[in-house]
Formats: structure tokens, sequence, C-alpha cells
């Protein structure tokens, strides 16, 4: 609360000042001379003399242009001898101007400076205690399980290193030491509290704090098949981000065959994997904070996101890893608070179980076939596309080759003092050789090409 107090009122300070310096610039736009003002009142004060009933009202206008006669030639005899002199210097006068309002510009830059400074201590200061009161509220948990908490490789075992800090938002935690699993990754990943600019998209548009959990299994402790359970917004865009889910799971399914809310889709390779995954405690878990699921993923071809290659196809098939994937959302919309996150324990039991739930899950003979079907056929679409780009790179180094021996006759000619299509007759000799080295070429191409068409079958 302090802290949105704080925000608050400091932005509340920088639209004050942002009306002021409105104002102040409408003022000044529609009065051309406003900064000369101060100036014009010193020269328009009244003339303090003689009043007429004195009589002297008729010699004060002789005596004051004699006085002004005598002035002009003091200033002329000044400056003629100042241009003598290169040394003279000249008295500049003092600007004893106290109107502020001229510097909101200034004021206005120093103060969004001193705003954005102190969101981003409060902001990093916020993250770093929710990121503590998750480990102090998972610790006991994780330490039960796990012989390694928080391990970076160089503590020993049974002093885990605890959270390692990758950005101001994100808090990373390994675990390791495990039946069943090589290993756990936590990924804390906090709003951007630091960032005024974050803080301000996140007024407009609501967003939460996220856990994601990644859990690498044992190759011999899971069977093959691939599973997601997410909601809609995160099942399509998994579908086209994720390599396994693209290939292996295309259609998407609502999850209410499942007993499951209906914002929720299932994308499962084999129907008996999702049955089989969806046991009454997962779904117990889901309908009870179905807010905080984004997305559960199961996959024995789980390689991340898709590669982005510039115009070059794969040269081999991703290295795969069989992983349980889990993403959380945790309470309160962007107003998480560090007591708030004690709530999402049972979220954590879940991904322990679904661990030893692997290892006990396994397809039936016909779904087991089904799977192996399906990687022999994703293996000869890849072995397809990697062949028929090594024969579009062969046929255009092939081209090139032809283009730069024929550059290279034209030179020889050149050289010769032949002219490349003054004669039609040209040099018969050189260019029966040329058609019959041609031809070889040819007849040699089609033959591999039988000879690998007959090895396909």
């Amino acid at each position: 609360m302090a802290d949105a107090r704080l925000k608050t009122l400091l932005v509340l300070l920088v639209l004050s000042l942002y009306v002021r310096a409105s104002k102040y610039q409408a003022e000044t736009e529609d009065n051309d001379f406003a900064d000369f003002e101060e100036f014009d009142d010193d020269f328009e004060r009244p003339y303090q003399g003689a009043s007429p009933a004195d009589g002297g009202g008729a010699a004060e206008p002789e005596r004051a242009a004699d006085a002004g006669r005598a002035a002009a030639a003091d200033d002329r005899a000044q400056q003629h001898d100042g241009d003598d002199d290169d040394d003279a210097l000249v008295e500049v006068p003092v600007h004893r101007s106290t109107n502020w309002d001229k510097f909101y510009v200034e004021m206005l830059m120093i103060a969004g400076i001193v705003v954005y400074f102190i969101n981003f201590v409060s902001g990093k200061t916020r993250n770093q205690k929710l990121a503590n009161a998750w480990l102090s509220a998972h610790k006991n948990l994780l330490e039960s399980n796990f012989s390694m908490v928080g391990d970076d490789g160089k503590a020993e075992p049974g002093s885990g290193a605890g959270l390692l800090k990758e950005s101001e938002n994100m808090y990373t935690l390994w675990c390791s030491g495990r039946v069943c699993c090589e290993g756990m990754l936590v990924q804390l990943k906090f709003l951007k509290r630091q960032d005024l600019v974050s803080v301000i998209s996140t007024m407009m548009k609501a967003a939460s704090d996220q856990v994601e959990i990644r859990v690498t299994m044992n190759a011999e402790e899971m069977d093959t098949f691939v599973f997601c359970l997410a909601n809609k917004k995160s099942a399509a865009r998994l579908a086209k981000e994720m390599t396994d889910i693209s290939t292996y799971c295309p259609e998407r399914k609502s999850a209410e065959r499942f007993g499951l809310p209906a914002h929720f889709s299932v994308l499962s390779e084999i129907h008996e994997a999702a049955a089989a995954v969806l046991d009454a405690r997962v779904v117990a878990v889901v309908n009870k904070y179905p807010e905080l699921v984004e997305y559960i993923h199961v996959s024995d071809q789980y390689s991340g996101p898709k590669q982005q290659l510039d115009d070059q196809a794969p040269v081999e098939l991703p290295k795969v890893k069989p992983t349980l994937a889990f993403c959380f959302n945790l309470p309160g919309r962007g107003r998480l608070q560090p007591a708030d996150v004690e709530t999402v324990r049972p979220l954590m039991q879940l991904v322990l179980y679904m661990v030893d739930r692997m290892k006990r899950c396994k397809l039936g003979r016909e779904g087991r076939l089904k799977a192996e079907k399906n990687r022999l056929r994703v293996q000869e679409i890849f072995l397809k596309q990697t062949h028929q780009s090594r024969a579009e790179k062969a046929q255009a180094k092939r081209e090139e080759k032809r283009r730069l021996e024929k550059e290279r006759i034209l030179e020889v000619r050149d050289r010769d003092g032949w002219r490349w299509g003054a004669n039609r007759e040209e040099d018969p000799e050189k260019q029966r050789r040329l058609e019959e080295k041609n031809e070889k070429r040819e007849a040699k191409r089609r033959a591999q090409m039988r000879q690998m068409k007959v090895k396909a079958l």
C-alpha cells in the first residue's frame, strides 16, 4: 500500500507540473511581448518633476533635452575610446529575474528523473521481497524432495546457493538430486516494476507475475507421447511457437469433456495419454485454481521454441528431452503481496505429484505403436526436406560452375583476339569439346539420381 501511495503522489506531482507548464505556455503564446513587460515597466514610470503650478513646467523639457544631448555625447566619446582600447571591458547588466515559470521544461525533466529513480528503487526492492517470500514459502517442500536446492555448480550438497538473480524482475532456482528426473528449473518472472513505462502500461492493461517450472525427466522413466493443457490464448500461442506441439498436436479440443473449465484447451497426440494425465487429483487442483494455471506441458519430444533460420533448412533434427513444463500465474493481477505467495503452494505439490505420476503412466500397445509411427513419419518428412534442400544447393553449385567455365572460355577468346558473336562459325573444336563435356556431366548426374531412387525404394 505504501508503494502504491508513493507512486500515486509522484504521478500527481508530474501532472501538476505539466498542467502549470501548459498554462504558462498558453499565456506566453497569447502575448508575444510578455518577456519584455518587466523591462517596459522601468521605462514607463511617470516623471517626478516640478508641477506647472510651481513655474517649472516650461523649463523642464529644455533641461531634459540638454541632458539627453549631453548623455549621447558622452556615449559617443566612450565608444570612441573603447574602439581605441581593445582591452576595455563592457559591463553587462545583471539578470535579476525571479520568474521561475520560465524554467518549466527544466523542472519537468528533473521531476521526471526523480520519479523514475524512486520508482526503480521501489520496484526493485519489491520484486526482491516477493522472490524471498516465494522461496521461504516453498523451501521446506523443495528440500524434502531434492537433495540440492539452489544449485549453482559451486555449492556443496546440502548447502544450496538460493535464488540466482538474472535481472531486476527475474530469478531462477535449480534443484537436483531426485528420483525420476535429472533436475528442476524454477523461473520467477515478476512484472517490470523497476521500469516506469512498464508500470504505466500495467495500469492500463493488467498483467500477472508468473512462475515457470521445467522438469527434465529421465528417458527411461517416461513414455512416448506429447500432451498440453492450457487456456485458449496460451494454447494458440504454444501451437505456433513450440516445435513438438505444432508437429504432434495440431488439433485443439475443449477440456470440458474431462471436467475442466471451458476456457481450457487440450492438445494431445494420443487420446489415451490425455486420459492418463488428467486424473482426479490433477482435475481437482486445476478446478480449484482455474485462473492461476496457465499451461501444463508434458512431452518426450521437448526441444523448446521453433528455431528461426533465415531461408535455410535445418541440417539435423533438434535435440529432444523428456520434459514436464508448467506455468502458473501468481494471484493479485499485478498487485501481488508477499503474504499471497503462500496460497500457491498446492501448485508446487502438483508438479511433484506429476513427476511421480509420469513414472507410473504407461500407454497401451496401440497407443505406443501410434506414437512410434508418428515419430517415424516426422523423421521421413525431415529427410525429404533435407534431401530436397541438398539437391537444390547442388544444382545451384553446378550452375555456378558452368557459368564460371563459360566466362573462362570468353576470357581466352578475348585474349586471342576473338570477338564473341562476331563470327557464327567460332571455334568448332572447342565448341565440340565443351558440348561433349556437358553431355557426360548430365549423363553422370542422371545415373546418380536413378541409383538414389532405387535405394529409396
